[in-house]
């Protein structure tokens, strides 16, 4: 009976894990998309997902010229977490022109399983929808659902 119960208890545990993907989608014909989470690249272009929250991570496409933490590039930024302490306590995304970083190819993210069609589009140097500066948290877009998912579109 014991043994039935804690199977039990660890299938529904497996079966509400936290877990998130990134998706990539280069339409530019050339560069090397990168997510980047704690200071390690975890991605090159394939999706990745993670079985637990994505917090900090960064993504751009390395097209030679870009550091690696993006520097001289067009930077996404993301924190994939499920809320649990009300509004606020999710995920949130952003594209990031802070200098470093700087307009190199057109970028586009949007949540998908959850937040459908919400996210952001950067096709020039002066995009509203960028920080230009530490200040810019307008452009911060947020979402309050489990499990969701991220696609990243460059050249779009």
């Amino acid at each position: 009976m014991f043994k039935t119960l804690l199977l039990l208890v660890a299938t529904v545990v497996a079966v509400n894990a936290e877990q998130h993907t990134v998706h990539f989608d280069n339409r530019c014909g050339f560069g090397t998309p990168t997510l980047i989470v704690g200071g390690r690249i975890v991605s090159t272009g394939g999706d990745f997902t993670s079985s637990g929250p994505i917090t900090g991570a960064i993504a751009y496409l390395q097209t030679g010229a870009c550091g690696f933490n993006g520097e001289g590039c067009t930077m996404v930024e993301t924190t994939l977490v499920n809320p649990n302490n009300g509004p606020g306590s999710g995920s949130s995304m952003d594209i990031t022109l802070i200098p470093p970083h700087s307009f190199s190819v057109t970028t586009g993210f949007g949540y998908f399983n959850g937040c459908d069609r919400t996210g952001a589009d950067c096709t020039n140097p002066n995009c509203p929808t960028a920080f230009h500066q530490s200040t810019d948290t307008f452009v911060q877009v947020a979402c309050q659902v489990n499990n969701v998912n991220l696609a990243i579109t460059f050249c779009d």
